[in-house]
């Protein structure tokens, strides 16, 4: 029998959360879901949820109560950008207030529609949780270790991960 796989920098990690707010409601969850893939210690995740993955196996739950800098950081005023339609998804009537997924050069960013034109979409870069502290209960699924094709890429590819 082997050693389980410590959470460390350059693994794979597969992982559910929920984030719940201070009045306990549940504002997201993978449960009944795919879990999470990340590429551990690329910044695929808030920095809080890094540092409390940290040296953690297979099967381990974890909480952690996040502040806003260590979750999805501070809110910003007016940080909105003008976006092609193009570069949104595919086969959703895009609305004032609705999140939707953003691919960047940084990786995927979740994004609020703000204003919906002919061809351009105005979205709010915040976090739609950012200024809020955050409690997450994370439960880890698996740990393996990284291809050298995801170490390249900088995340996780194959089921669950980023397809190209």
């Amino acid at each position: 029998m082997s050693a389980e796989m410590i959470i460390e920098k350059d693994r794979v990690v597969h992982f559910h959360y929920t984030v719940r707010d201070d009045a306990n409601e549940i504002l997201e969850t993978t449960e009944g879901r795919q879990p999470q893939p990340i590429l551990y210690g690329h910044g695929n995740v808030p920095k809080g949820i890094e540092e409390a993955l940290a040296g953690h196996v297979s099967g381990d739950q974890v909480t952690v109560k996040l502040a806003p800098e260590d979750a999805y950081g501070e809110r910003r005023e007016n940080w909105t950008e003008r976006v092609p339609k193009k570069y949104l998804p595919k086969g959703r009537r895009l609305q004032p207030g609705m999140t939707v997924r953003l691919h960047t050069e940084q990786g995927p960013r979740t994004v609020t529609v703000v204003k919906v034109g002919h061809t351009v979409v105005d979205v709010d870069l915040n976090h739609p949780l950012a200024g809020r502290a955050l409690n997450f209960e994370l439960s880890i699924v698996d740990v393996r270790e990284a291809t050298a094709e995801e170490l390249a890429h900088g995340h996780v590819h194959g089921p669950g991960g980023h397809h190209h």
